[in-house]
């Protein structure tokens, strides 16, 4: 229910709460709202329970629809065109899933230096 909220959310309505109601009437408004809520939400697994035993399997089949709808509302383009450029397949040999098969990665480990010998240095290149 209160997916999208989180805890700074949560903390800024409670300071809000303390600033409008005052530290002697929050404790009795944050009660009334804990059941009230747990009311609403017995309301709505009853009228759940209720229409699943009036529906019978029917009720499933309406569901579904829904489920899909819920899906392509999480639904994320980006998400989606980068998985299918840049995960592999899942094959273990490094294919990705546009059949892409990088070339292998060359060592870079730096060459090593003689003692007092200085580092290669090119002017152009700075």
């Amino acid at each position: 229910m209160f997916e999208s909220i989180g805890w700074a959310e949560i903390l800024v309505l409670g300071i809000a709460g303390l600033f409008i109601l005052g530290p002697e009437r929050l404790p009795s408004a944050a009660a009334w709202l804990g059941r009230n809520l747990r009311r609403l939400r017995e309301y709505a697994t009853g009228a759940r329970e209720q229409l699943r035993a009036e529906m019978g399997p029917e009720f499933e089949e309406l569901r579904k629809p829904l489920q899909d709808l819920q899906q392509l509302r999480s639904f994320d383009p980006k998400r989606a065109v980068a998985k299918h450029l840049f995960d592999d397949d899942g094959n273990g040999n490094g294919t990705k899933s546009n059949g892409y098969t990088p070339p292998p990665t060359p060592a870079l480990d730096p060459p090593s230096l003689a003692p007092g010998e200085k580092a290669p240095f090119d002017p152009d290149a700075t």
